[in-house]
């Protein structure tokens, strides 16, 4: 029955933007959030250096970036769902692997293999199906998918320590990878759909019409050469290095300033809260304005929020700092995504929004690493605060002088 009591039936976008959510959730809990539970243990046993450990993490996250390409061209030209069923199966086995591992080398090539298949289920495949189906709410459907699964290291860092607890590290893994796959599997491989025209709809759940499904013309590699691409993609890129640069290092840098441990790190996971705030903000703000003032605010609320560490390390100035840097780094996820959408459509999408994650992973993976060195040759954090204070303010210059046209 089309029609209820008068009413059109939901879109299924919604479905489907609710099944993301979950499948985020879940997702991000087990292969980013539990990982830090489990370095202690790992170490204990083995004594691998942590170094080794978060090396390998971050081994696993620079891979997830490199592959984030194929996975766009695959996105684009045969859609989500076989692609992020696969993924899901693949991901549980890595974390089943996990489990057992006994060796160094094992342990290295799980996390690269788990970041392998975790490219094929994270943000940005799924930031992928969103575009796909919607325009006018698509900065809706994806605050609604990150909203959610902005509270996966709410849900499964305090769980993955309650099952370390229980039954030791191997079980604690192997019940995870449960989860993951019990969870991701079946809602990727039952719900997903490729796109609207296949239900016979148009973005957004309007019935389909010959001239509205034909989409203008995408020269893609005019695109991946223009000014406005570079443009976008330098400004993301030194946004994502000023985000990762504090946010690694920020426990070490309140200690650093006489803040207690147990206070940093309470002020550190409360970031994580006003990232979700950020995000309930970010959905009815974001349809008054275009997204590239979207990402100008989100720039410049970034830039400020550093700006204030730098006054600084009076209790309310930290208070301040969480606030605005946890809504900033929040609806910096959304910003992006929905930028390039909006620019190019869906289209294309898979493949310009993977090409840009590239220079944005290495961005993120240099910053942490470049924040330590900086430290040990200063002695403080402040030249580092001043630097990626000054490249967030540079990140909203570079958007005010995108090209108009937006190619």
């Amino acid at each position: 029955m089309r029609r209820f009591l008068g009413r059109r039936p939901l879109y299924y976008g919604w479905t489907i933007a609710l099944v993301l959510a979950i499948t985020e959730t879940v997702s991000y809990g087990v292969l980013i959030y539990a990982f830090p539970v489990f370095i202690a243990p790992l170490e204990a046993e083995f004594g691998w250096s942590r170094g080794a450990l978060s090396g390998a993490f971050s081994l696993s996250l620079l891979i997830a970036g490199l592959v984030a390409l194929p996975v766009g061209f695959w996105l684009d030209k045969r859609g989500a769902r076989l692609l992020m069923t696969a993924g899901s199966i693949g991901a549980t086995v890595m974390v089943v692997l996990w489990s057992r591992v006994n060796t160094l080398p094992e342990f290295i090539a799980v996390m690269a293999l788990m970041g392998f298949f975790g490219a094929a289920i994270l943000y940005e495949p799924a930031f992928a199906v969103i575009a796909t189906w919607f325009s006018r709410k698509r900065g809706r459907a994806m605050a609604i998918v990150t909203f959610i699964a902005g509270f996966a290291s709410t849900i499964f860092t305090p769980l993955s320590h309650a099952l370390l607890e229980a039954f030791g590290w191997r079980q604690a893994i192997l019940i995870l990878a449960l989860i993951l796959g019990a969870i991701t599997i079946p809602l990727h491989a039952l719900f997903l759909r490729r796109n609207p025209a296949d239900m016979g709809l148009e973005t957004d759940g309007e019935a389909i019409s010959a001239k509205a499904s034909e989409s203008p013309p995408i020269n893609l590699r005019a695109v991946l050469r223009s000014r406005y691409f570079w443009l976008l993609s330098l400004a993301f890129s030194l946004s994502t290095l000023s985000i990762f640069a504090v946010r690694i290092h920020f426990i070490p840098l309140l200690i650093s300033v006489k803040i207690q441990p147990g206070s940093a790190a309470l002020a550190s996971g409360a970031i994580g809260v006003m990232q979700v705030v950020g995000r309930m903000i970010f959905a009815p703000v974001e349809v008054r304005f275009s997204s590239r003032t979207m990402a100008i605010g989100v720039f410049v609320l970034l830039s400020a929020s550093l700006a204030i560490l730098l006054l600084g390390s009076a209790p309310w100035l930290i208070v301040l700092f969480v606030a605005l840097f946890g809504m900033a780094i929040g609806t910096h996820t959304l910003t992006r995504p929905l930028m390039v959408a909006d620019t190019y459509g869906a289209a294309f999408y898979g493949r310009i929004s993977s090409a840009m994650v590239i220079f944005l992973t290495l961005a993120g993976a240099a910053s942490p690493f470049a924040a330590g060195v900086m430290f040990d040759l200063f002695g403080s954090y402040s030249p580092v605060l001043a630097l990626t204070c000054a490249f967030s303010l540079l990140s909203a210059v570079l958007i005010w002088l995108l090209p108009k046209n937006g190619r």
